[in-house]
């Protein structure tokens, strides 16, 4: 509820045909200024990477999307296991 008591507005959320389809990504390459974070997610099949998606976000977005990834993570491994990362290993803001 809002402060005078009426129900928040609500937003209509519209994604066009192409974003529906979505971006497979297997890499994703993190670059950041003092005001922006960029997220380049890259899929890779030698020989070579395309990046598929960019977002650019700022730095208070970027944390509340580190908190709310974090809490989904942790209710998909409670529902299908932990996840395995035996061969992670991150390398200048890359995620191999």
């Amino acid at each position: 509820m809002q402060k005078n008591g009426q129900p928040p507005n609500e937003i209509k959320l519209k994604i066009n045909d192409e974003q529906l389809k979505g971006s497979y990504a297997n890499q994703v390459s993190i670059m950041h200024s003092k005001n922006d974070f960029i997220l380049d997610f890259i899929s890779m099949f030698p020989p070579e990477a395309i990046v598929t998606a960019r977002i650019v976000l700022t730095p208070s977005v970027l944390k509340r999307v580190y908190f709310t990834i974090g809490q989904n993570l942790s209710k998909y491994e409670e529902q299908f296991g932990e996840i395995d990362l035996e061969d992670f290993t991150p390398i200048d803001g890359k995620l191999n």
